[in-house]
């Protein structure tokens, strides 16, 4: 037993030996980077915190960079944050597990706010047993070759390959195919990952024409019904503007241009891909609509654009060259981005400054609609 003992004993002797010598080490390991960051600090002119305050001014951006993640558990209301605060997010996180997504005691958003939009009630709804499936709407009949037929309200935006991962748009092109609704492809192109689901395709033009653009950037017939060709894609959408950065162009950083990517989009690869802040041969609603009928006639199937509302008389002014040129120059479809903005990164004052929010353009954009007859169309 006392053997025993004796062991232990000199185990813990030389633990102890050992865990202090590796104290000792460890401080003076700090001591000699808190010299050298001091050092380094109070000499250099970058950052005036950590000139004015070395060593300790630093933990101002490593308190800063926790703040954004803690921040959303702890100190945030439920209905603060923006764009999705988190009483929404927790909704969208039950309801995506098929978990009960009830709430009870009441809305705990501001319903009598100002710009507050809420669906009218109707007093007599229609009976379970009475409930049929929502019509087909079919965007083009009449004005395309291959009109679209579709019967999804809810569907996937614009986000670019490249932009996105591989694994993202494989994710995102299987459950649209489950979903039953269409998969934008974004400015980036079309890449086989968007087709690998199987769902249907809206095949976006941006600014520097990805994936349909010649060697010096212009929009290529060839290239066009080359895209066309792929049963899935089913309208082009032609993107003036977007929410995030009305008046910007994208930009994707060279690193990420890879060869895959550079094929797709027909660029250089390893170059920073800048896309102009508007479509070069676009400068008036007269040449917009021409391209809308160009790109119609060469693919044969439902063409429209995309674009931020800067004022009301933006949509009334497009409306008026519709009625003075004719439906058969009119877009099958206008996609209206709302100045909030979305997965797009941009400069802060783009996103918080620039365009109408979506509450206030949609409804313009439909009355005007509704006004000048071209709602149907």
């Amino acid at each position: 037993m006392s053997d025993i003992l004796t062991i232990l004993s000199d185990f813990i002797v030389v633990t102890m030996k050992v865990f202090g010598g590796l104290f000792i080490l460890a401080t003076l390991a700090l001591l000699v980077w808190i010299i050298i960051t001091y050092i380094i600090d109070i000499t250099q002119t970058q950052q005036t915190i950590r000139r004015n305050y070395p060593v300790i001014g630093r933990f101002r951006y490593f308190f800063e960079h926790l703040g954004e993640f803690f921040r959303q558990y702890f100190f945030a209301m439920d209905r603060e944050e923006l764009p999705f605060n988190r009483a929404q997010r927790a909704w969208a996180y039950r309801a995506s597990k098929n978990v009960d997504s009830t709430v009870a005691f009441g809305s705990t958003d501001n319903i009598s706010g100002s710009g507050r939009v809420l669906f009218t009630n109707c007093t007599f709804p229609t009976l379970g047993q009475d409930a049929v499936a929502p019509a087909d709407v079919t965007v083009g009949e009449g004005f395309c070759r291959q009109p679209y037929t579709t019967k999804s309200f809810f569907n996937i935006s614009g986000m670019s390959y490249g932009a996105l991962s591989k694994p993202a748009v494989l994710a995102l092109s299987a459950g649209a195919k489950k979903a039953g609704c269409w998969m934008n492809t974004g400015e980036g192109g079309l890449s086989p990952y968007h087709l690998s689901g199987g769902a249907d395709i809206v095949f976006q033009i941006g600014t520097a024409k990805n994936g349909v653009r010649d060697l010096q950037g212009n929009l290529s017939d060839e290239k066009l019904n080359k895209i066309a060709a792929h049963e899935q894609v089913r309208m082009f959408e032609i993107k003036m503007s977007q929410g995030a950065k009305p008046g910007k162009g994208g930009i994707l950083p060279g690193e990420k241009v890879s060869k895959e990517i550079a094929e797709i989009r027909g660029i250089e690869i390893g170059k920073d891909a800048m896309s102009p802040n508007r479509h070069t041969d676009i400068s008036s609603f007269d040449d917009l609509l021409d391209m809308v009928v160009r790109v119609r006639e060469v693919t044969g199937k439902p063409t429209g654009f995309k674009m931020v509302i800067g004022k009301p008389s933006h949509i009334e002014e497009i409306l008026k060259t519709i009625k003075r040129r004719g439906e058969a120059s009119a877009p099958d479809f206008i996609t209206i981005d709302g100045a909030e903005g979305g997965t797009g990164a941009a400069p802060m004052a783009l996103i918080d400054s620039v365009g109408m929010s979506l509450r206030e353009s949609l409804p313009i954009v439909v009355d005007k609609l509704v006004e000048y007859g071209l709602k149907k169309r």
